[in-house]
Parts: structure tokens; C-alpha cells; sequence
């Protein structure tokens, strides 16, 4: 369940009201209080404003935060108070809670403006600074600055002028918890709070002068009313619970704050804060006797989760409380009070801080990381595509290369088939000299049946050496002479069984293929 958390400041006292919001309305989850260690330990100028800083400039520019956690809580805070706060908030959920920093004098300053009033809301706080540096010689900045309607012809306005105490504070529990900030999605002012909740559940006469009396431990506070509207805000009295030794004090100042303020008469008088005793109501009896004295009702809430205690005074916490229904309201579209939240505060909050060039060029950025992502999904498509292809074409490679190895293979026999063939060639006319040869050598020997061949002897030249025997010597005179290509080299006398017989040896030219022979 989100969470708000208001937080009010002054001097040492510390006042922190939880709201939350339910069904049946607005519910009050924790009240507490306490007296800071250190009364100027949240009053360092060195985190409450970077602009001495340069932060301003700084802020234009681009940069990214470490969203990491701190490891300590600062030194100038005692961290004995926050551990306080922090263990009573143990029970909320800070991170997703929202803070309520309520300022008021001397962090805030007032200005009643009278001038002409502006439709547009810039150019009428340009209108109120100008007022007030004309009237006060005190320059002020739009973001530390707003204002709301009391009539048709006067604004109320509220600019921080102090060091921001409370913020501060918020600062100091989230880095005690380990957290960079808290959200703050405003800064209330105390004074003008506390009055529309007042008017709210009163309804004073137009007529009716009202003061609002508002008792603190070390300070008071007068608010004068005129009608529902605030008319005069009194300077904050160094008086309190603590330091208060007689009411007559408090005569004094509200019959000086009336003259100041213009204000001829009391008619009502609401008393709120640490003090509501009877003996408080009985002396503004005797001093105003005509006024309607009456202490501050909180109305509305849901206080069952509060013991009886702080039930008892719950009006000390009328601050805190105003400004947190005045913000639920604003929520609501109800009413718009006083809201400051200056623009370091605003930009401190965020996890990326652009400038205005910085909004400029974050689209680019979109469009940049557009683009590029969409090339590279381009780029690694077409890297698939690439990929497939290149295995394509290395299946081709690879099928190329045995076609080739197959063409080299047959080329090399087709080569070869030339030699074989010229041999085949060669052979083929060797062969058919052979034939005929043979076939003359055949004729021969049918017609001399003495005559046959042992040995066949291939010799260079084309010639070929005939071995045989014969039975007549004549025969082989007319061998020789049938095949003029012949030449009878030597001719010998052997013994076969019991016949006589003649070895030969023989040569014979195959060249010589159109031997004509010379007859048997």
C-alpha cells in the first residue's frame, strides 16, 4: 500500500504524520515527534541548494546517476535521530511511499501581491518576483516560488529563501536505508496549509476576523483569517511549550500582528499545537471576551491505528496533517494550495537528469538504437543467407571436383586410346603383312609336303628368320624363289630317324608386301 509521509520542520522539532488511503478514506497509520540532537544539524548549504554549486549548468547536460545506494548517512546529521525516525517508519514502505517536506519561516518567506493579476501563470509569477524585488530588494527564483487567490484582488505567496532543513532530512533517511532519495513530489507551506484546513471544516462570515493560534515547543505561530481567506501572517514567535512562562506574551504580539495587519477585531480564535490547556482558552476569554475560543477538531480519519496517547494531542500535529489532506486533495482536483519543489529537487529524483538539449537529442538516441537495431537484424539475416549459399556452393565445389577427377581419369584414357590405337594400327598393318606372308608360306608347303617350318623369329627391318628342315634341297631353291622377298641364308645336311634331311635358316621381308612369286 503506497504511503505518504509528511514531514514537518522548525528549529528542533520534528513532526512525521503517515497517511493512507483506503476504501473508507483517509487513514492516519503512524503520528510521531521528536527533538532533533542537533537544531542546525539539517542546515548544511552544501546539499540544501547545488546552485552555488554550478548544479545549474551541470544539469543541462547529459548524465547518468549512480543508481547504487550510499553508504552512510552524512556526518553533519546525527544519525541517532534518524535511526529513531527510521525504526517508528519500519512498518511503512519507504520506497514506495511519498514524502511531504512542510516548510515555514525563516526557510520560507511571505508575500502579499496586489498587483495586476495574470491569466497566464508564468507570466504572473514573473509579476510577483518583480513585485518583490521591487518592494523587498530580494531576488527570487520561478521553481522556489508559488502563490494561490485569496480574493479577486491580492495573492498569497510563499518562496524558499533558507536552507531546505526538511528535505534535507528526507535526504539523510534514505541514505541511512541504503537509498540515493525518496520521492518528494512537492513541498508544502505550513502556514497556508494549516489555514484551508481550517477554513475547510469552519465556516467562518465573510465578515468574521479569525485568528489561528498555533503553539509549538519552542515557537507559536499567528494566522489571521478573514472570512474563509487567509488575510495577515504574524511573525513566528520564539515562544513555546518549553519556554513559556506567561500568556501575556502572546496578548502582546497578536495586538501588535492586528495593527500590523489591519485587522480591527477577533470574532474567533482557534487554538491548535502542543498547548490546548483550559487555562490557555480562559486567558483569551478575559483578553478577547467577544471572540468564540475553540480548540482545532481533526475530523475526517480514520486514527484507530494510534494509541491513546497520541490520540489525546493529536491537534500538535495539525501541520502535518493539514498539508497532507490539502495534497490528497490537489490529487483529487479539489483545491490548489501552495506547492515548491525547486528544480534540483525535481531533477536529484530522477535517474537519467536531461537538459533541454538533452530532451532534444533523446528521440535521435530512440532512432539511432532503431536503426542500428534494424540493421544489424538486416545484416544477420543476410549473413544466413551468405552462410547457406556459401554451403551451396562448397556441395558444388566438392560435386565439380569428382566430375573433374572423372574427366581426368577419361582424358587420360582417351589420350592413351590414341597410342593404343596407333599401336592397334601399327599392329593391324604388321598383321596382315603377317598374313600374307603366312598364307604364301601355307600355299608353298601344301603343294611340297617335304617342307615344314620349326621356328619363326621376328629381326629388326622387318625381317623374319624361318628355321625348318626340308627332305630335298631343291625344295628350298624354290621356296626361295616362289617369295622373291626370301633370301636363303645357310643350309645344312641332318640326320632325321633314317631319312636324309637339310636344316635351313631363312630370312624373310615382311616390307615387301606386293611380292609377286615366281611360280612353283
Amino acid at each position: 500500500m503506497k504511503s505518504l509521509v509528511c514531514v514537518s520542520c522548525e528549529g528542533s522539532d520534528t513532526k512525521i504524520v503517515v497517511f493512507s488511503k483506503t476504501k473508507e478514506g483517509l487513514k492516519i497509520n503512524k503520528a510521531f515527534s521528536l527533538s532533533m540532537s542537533k537544531a542546525d544539524a539539517l542546515t548544511t548549504s552544501d546539499i540544501s541548494d547545488p546552485t552555488d554549486l554550478g548544479m545549474d549548468n551541470l544539469s543541462d547536460d547529459l548524465s547518468f546517476e549512480d543508481i547504487g545506494s550510499l553508504d552512510e548517512v552524512p556526518s553533519e546529521v546525527d544519525s541517532t535521530d534518524i535511526g529513531f525516525i527510521s525504526s517508528n517508519l519500519k512498518d511503512v514502505d519507504l520506497n514506495k511511499s511519498e514524502f511531504i517536506p512542510i516548510l515555514t519561516e525563516p526557510v520560507v518567506n511571505y508575500h502579499f501581491y496586489e498587483g495586476r493579476k495574470e491569466k497566464n501563470r508564468v507570466k504572473q509569477l514573473e509579476s510577483i518576483i518583480a513585485d518583490i524585488s521591487k518592494n523587498r530588494n530580494i531576488t527570487v527564483r520561478k521553481d522556489y516560488l508559488d502563490y494561490i487567490d485569496l480574493d479577486d484582488k491580492s495573492l498569497f505567496s510563499a518562496f524558499i529563501q533558507g536552507d531546505n532543513s526538511c528535505v534535507n532530512l528526507v535526504n539523510s533517511l534514505a541514505s541511512y536505508n541504503n537509498r540515493r532519495f525518496y520521492k518528494i513530489p512537492t513541498i508544502k507551506n505550513a502556514e497556508a496549509s494549516l489555514a484551508h484546513y481550517v477554513t475547510k471544516i469552519n465556516k467562518f462570515f465573510p465578515e468574521d476576523y479569525t485568528l489561528i493560534l498555533y503553539t509549538g515547543r519552542d515557537y507559536s505561530k499567528l494566522i489571521f483569517l478573514k472570512g474563509n481567506s487567509l488575510k495577515h501572517i504574524g511573525s513566528t514567535l520564539d515562544v513555546g511549550t518549553q519556554n513559556l512562562h506567561t500568556y501575556d506574551v502572546y496578548f502582546s504580539k497578536i495586538l501588535l500582528e492586528m495593527e500590523n495587519g489591519n485587522i480591527p477585531r477577533l470574532d474567533n480564535v482557534i487554538l491548535c499545537g502542543e498547548d490546548n490547556s483550559e487555562n490557555l482558552i480562559l486567558s483569551f476569554y478575559g483578553t478577547f471576551p467577544e471572540a468564540n475560543v475553540s480548540e482545532l477538531k481533526i475530523e475526517n480519519l480514520d486514527l484507530v491505528d494510534l494509541n491513546e496517547d497520541t490520540k489525546s494531542k493529536i491537534s500538535s500535529f495539525a501541520i502535518p496533517i493539514s498539508a497532507g489532506l490539502e495534497y490528497f486533495e490537489e490529487k483529487e482536483k479539489k483545491y490548489r494550495g501552495i506547492n515548491i519543489l525547486p528544480k534540483y529537487i525535481h531533477e536529484n529524483q530522477k535517474l537519467f537528469q536531461f537538459g533541454w538539449h538533452g530532451f532534444l537529442v533523446l528521440p535521435l538516441i530512440f532512432l539511432a538504437a532503431f536503426y542500428f537495431t534494424y540493421s544489424i537484424l538486416t545484416n544477420v539475416q543476410d549473413i544466413k543467407q551468405k552462410d547457406q549459399e556459401i554451403v551451396h556452393l562448397n556441395q558444388i565445389i566438392a560435386q565439380n571436383k569428382t566430375i573433374t577427377d572423372q574427366i581426368t581419369k577419361y582424358s587420360s584414357k582417351i589420350s592413351n586410346f590414341g597410342q593404343t590405337q596407333a599401336i592397334l594400327d601399327s599392329a593391324s598393318s604388321g598383321a596382315e603383312v603377317w598374313s600374307k606372308m603366312l598364307v604364301k608360306v601355307s600355299d608353298f608347303m601344301e603343294r611340297r609336303r617335304s617342307f615344314w617350318i620349326t621356328k619363326l623369329t621376328s629381326l629388326k627391318n622387318g625381317e623374319v628368320q624361318i628355321d625348318g628342315y626340308s627332305l630335298s634341297r631343291s625344295v628350298l631353291t624354290k621356296f626361295t624363289d616362289y617369295n622373291n622377298s626370301s633370301l636363303l641364308n645357310s643350309i645344312s645336311y641332318d640326320q632325321l630317324r633314317d631319312q636324309d634331311a637339310f636344316a635351313y635358316t631363312l630370312h624373310f621381308n615382311l616390307k615387301n608386301e606386293m611380292v609377286k612369286p615366281n611360280g612353283p
